[in-house]
């Protein structure tokens, strides 16, 4: 019987009793074929593409669970355990692949990692570089509140009563609008989409319920009178009564920020999210072998011989595995370690609201919405620091559970340019007063990739992408290729002890890493550098919030700013620090972590969120002249299209020889120089 028979099999037998083994109960197969007709890649053969739930079961009692919030407020089976379960996408190859499996951890809901890995094509599969290398793919719900599209992968969590009556409490909802509008949903809305849907309002005029509006983060909130507002939806141009919507008379003005807070009820027990991840780990290293014995047939393994798992994390889902370290769910119910490595993207110093009463998991913390949300939250960095906050607390890290645990994994911490400007990335790898940097333990990597956004953008570059407007040309470096060499770097170290690159990233010592106000940007004519930064503070959400993690003051009280800082840039306002792309070592233009909001969408100086910025240089001398640029220009630079080239592909083959790059992927890279050159001086 060949592995896609077994494997569809055994999903297709899940009703009946397995032993309880990592608490996955049983899976149930929703769809399933073969992919591209069977289409064979590499030595891994064909793929089979699976969608899926998992249900899962835990003791409350259990230490690995008691950290839950809520949990023990939950319903229970006959057998004192809570159940719950998950949306599960899996790429299974049929001849047992190369025993590592890739776990995405879905941005609210969202799979990306395939597309961005092996990039956009004719299929979803793009150029096949991960099935044809054997590797399992496997992408598990953990949110509850993403948007219910029907593709997007989403946890089903009980809700928690006070021995069955309703929990009630305040929650909070601040947007800034990119065009004027009378009604807003009570929604975290992200890249112009629903990110994360809000709890129903519990009583619409409990005096709790407060609207305010302000013209910066930390401007002065304005009341806006309770007879002005209402709890609303547009349904055909008519205003009716909803508990998911809010209604300004005045209208909601593009660019102000606007903030919410209201009571809401039936807490979701969010963080069994972690427990999702945590279990479905350990059952794919170790799932039951059991002889189903109706058809007479012993059920393989389901996911092949999978011995490592890889999480796969990015911005939001980077911070989600920060947080999944440092609340110590890297350990089973078994004492064994899930998670064997961790690859956490452009997550910042961040964290989140994943793991207490009435969360909102698709909060962030951008430049002029979600502001003062749990997300930037001490500790940041790796080892132990003194919090300047709380100076009589014992130094904290965030790996101190997984290091109590003996379930410390290999761990890749990888940033843009953006994440030093609006998620304060400079926290992780120095003191929270930003003093001194800190070490960093062995079991980590930090990278810097210069010059980049927190997502790619096209190229050639532009001034909107993705529903988000600037003045500014956005960066179009991309990151797809060192994805690739970090997934092959990491499978390298976890399988077969081989260290990958060293880190690399801004430090104080040397001066890479500064405060803003000693940021040497260069005077680019029209270029308008902006004057803030995201910064990180102490929270104070009510008594033991953060050990309970129940919140009940809204908005929280804000303590002294953590000290952030940003890299430091060259004459051509290029960060100094990090892995360079060829297009930085070298340049055709100055590519940055930062941009401005394009005018149209109000407060034109204020960042936008997610986004770069790329400033070409004069094509000639006299061009720059007449301009008054500071940066050498083109022609000034390269005496000919065959230097630069020759001086291009010299940079790709070092970031190769470091491993950076893949061998493979610099043919490519080549490529991108040929268009570029042409681009910039056509």
């Amino acid at each position: 019987m060949n592995f896609r028979r077994c494997a569809v099999l055994f999903f297709s037998l899940a009703a009946l009793a397995l032993p309880a083994f990592a608490r996955v109960t049983r899976i149930e197969v929703l769809s399933h074929q073969t992919v591209l007709n069977g289409q064979s890649f590499g030595a891994a053969g064909a793929y089979e593409e699976i969608n899926a739930r998992v249900y899962f079961a835990v003791n409350p009692a259990d230490p690995h669970n008691t950290g839950i919030v809520d949990l023990d407020k939950a319903p229970r089976n006959a057998a004192g355990e809570v159940e719950f379960s998950a949306d599960l996408y899996l790429l299974l190859p049929i001849n047992g692949g190369n025993g590592s499996l890739l776990l995405e951890i879905p941005n609210r809901g969202g799979k990306g990692i395939l597309r961005i890995v092996d990039g956009a094509g004719p299929t979803p599969y793009g150029d096949g570089w991960l099935l044809n290398l054997g590797y399992t793919l496997a992408a598990l719900g953990w949110q509850w509140d993403v948007d219910p599209h029907p593709a997007n992968l989403r946890l089903y969590a009980p809700i928690a009563t006070d021995h069955g009556h309703p929990i009630t409490g305040l929650l909070r909802d601040d947007f800034s609008p990119a065009t004027r509008t009378t009604d807003w949903p009570l929604s975290h809305i992200n890249l112009g989409r629903v990110g994360g849907t809000e709890y129903p309002v519990a009583d619409p005029n409990a005096p709790q319920n407060v609207l305010t509006v302000r013209d910066d983060p930390y401007g002065q909130r304005q009341i806006i009178p309770r007879s002005q507002w209402s709890f609303a939806k547009t349904d055909n141009g008519e205003i009716v009564p909803s508990d998911r919507s809010i209604h300004l008379d005045s209208g909601f003005q593009p660019g102000r920020i606007y903030e919410l807070v209201y009571t809401v009820k039936d807490p979701v027990v969010a963080g069994l999210g972690f427990a999702a991840v945590r279990d479905f780990a350990e059952w794919a290293k170790h799932p039951p072998l059991s002889n189903l014995t109706p058809a007479g047939v012993t059920v393989l393994a389901p996911l092949g011989n999978v011995q490592r798992v890889y999480a796969l994390g990015i911005s939001q889902c980077g911070r989600f595995l920060r947080d999944f370290l440092y609340q110590g769910f890297n350990q089973d119910e078994a004492n064994r370690m899930a998670l064997d490595g961790i690859l956490a993207h452009v997550g910042g110093a961040g964290r989140g609201s994943f793991n207490e009463r009435f969360a909102q998991p698709s909060r962030d913390a951008q430049p002029t919405s979600s502001v003062d949300y749990p997300t930037d939250i001490f500790p940041f960095t790796d080892e132990p620091e003194p919090d300047p906050a709380n100076p009589s607390a014992k130094p904290a890290g965030l790996l101190d559970r997984a290091k109590a645990e003996q379930a410390v994994p290999k761990i890749f911490f990888s940033h843009t340019s953006y994440e030093y400007w609006s998620r304060a990335a400079s926290l992780i790898t120095t003191t929270a007063d930003g003093r001194r940097d800190m070490p960093i333990g062995p079991n980590v990597r930090v990278y810097f990739f210069t010059g980049l956004q927190h997502f790619s953008g096209p190229f050639p570059p532009q001034r909107d992408v993705g529903q988000i407007a600037s003045q500014d040309l956005q960066s179009p470096l991309a990151i797809r290729w060192f994805w690739r060499a970090m997934i092959a770097n990491m499978n390298a170290w976890v399988r077969d002890s081989v260290a990958p690159p060293p880190s690399a990233y801004p430090h104080i010592a040397d001066g890479t890493l500064v405060p803003l106000n000693k940021l040497a940007f260069p005077a680019i004519p029209g270029v308008h550098p902006p004057q803030n930064y995201n910064e990180a503070f102490p929270l104070d959400f009510g008594p033991n919030w953060q050990t309970t993690g129940i919140l009940t003051v809204q908005p929280p009280r804000v303590g002294a700013p953590y000290n952030v800082l940003v890299p430091q840039v060259d004459a051509d306002g290029t960060d100094r620090a990090g892995v360079h792309l060829p297009e930085i070592t070298v340049p055709l233009a100055t590519y940055t972590g930062w941009n401005l909001r394009d005018p149209s969408t109000g407060a034109p100086n204020e960042r936008p969120a997610f986004l770069g910025s790329e400033f070409p240089f004069a094509k000639t001398a006299l061009i720059r002249k007449t301009q008054n640029d500071p940066r050498r220009s083109i022609e000034e630079r390269y005496a000919t299209r065959d230097e630069y080239l020759s001086r291009y592909e010299k940079a790709v083959d070092d970031l190769v020889h470091q491993r950076y790059i893949l061998a493979e992927d610099a043919p490519a890279l080549k490529a991108q120089g040929i268009a570029e050159w042409d681009y910039y001086t056509q």
